[in-house]
């Protein structure tokens, strides 16, 4: 079937806008900010969070240069703690609270009990969405490398996990705002390290 050619550089400019791109390079935390003397390091190519042998004394987030819309982003994460409070989480348009080191939005919580929840960290501080239990203990790899993709379009937020749909959000509130930087959180009170690997974004339209 021939196609007019404004339809293929139409079709062409599409397929090329919605590419993935890698959000870490493997090797510096170029494009992120936040406590990279205490807090956040890169090792073995993985973006690292907290320590298993001292208690993470408060929330702390990584959090990207950059804001975004409406995106996929994908993940590889692995979470293990020693004791107290384990958990971590991806914020996504979301802010950084000034003169604190929280940041308020969107997150895609992970720990025990919080797998595939969207929380609203720092703003209206509940739980959105929360998924199946079942559907969490059928796709959690407890302690070892998990997949999660969260797509943000228009008002529209869904998780999955390992392939294993989570949640279905839509925002109500229309003074909430749909744009924002991303984040990686280590949660405080805890011994707790997360690792982070093979991040990527595709922006959509």
């Amino acid at each position: 079937m021939k196609f007019p050619v404004p339809y293929v550089l139409v079709a062409m400019s599409v397929a090329h806008a919605a590419e993935s791109k890698p959000l870490f390079d493997g090797k510096t935390l170029a494009g992120w900010n936040g406590d990279t003397n205490n807090i956040w390091r890169v090792a073995d190519g993985e973006i690292v969070g907290g320590a298993l042998d001292k208690t993470v004394p408060r929330n702390e987030f990584l959090a990207t240069d950059r804001a975004y819309t409406n995106f996929v982003v994908k993940l590889q994460f692995k979470l293990r703690g020693s004791e107290g409070f384990v958990n971590s989480g991806l914020q996504i348009r979301s802010t950084r609270v000034p003169n604190d080191s929280e940041m308020a939005g969107y997150q895609a919580d992970i720990g025990e009990g919080w797998y595939g929840c969207i929380y609203d960290e720092s703003r209206r501080n509940k739980v959105l969405a929360r998924p199946e239990a079942a559907a969490v203990k059928k796709a959690l790899k407890q302690g070892e490398w998990n997949d999660y993709e969260v797509r943000a379009e228009g008002k529209r937020v869904r998780i999955v996990l390992n392939g294993v749909p989570m949640v279905d959000y839509s925002e109500p509130d229309d003074s909430i705002r749909q744009s924002g930087v991303l984040g990686l959180q280590i949660h405080g009170g805890g011994k707790t390290e997360v690792r982070f690997r093979n991040l990527e974004i595709t922006e959509l339209p």
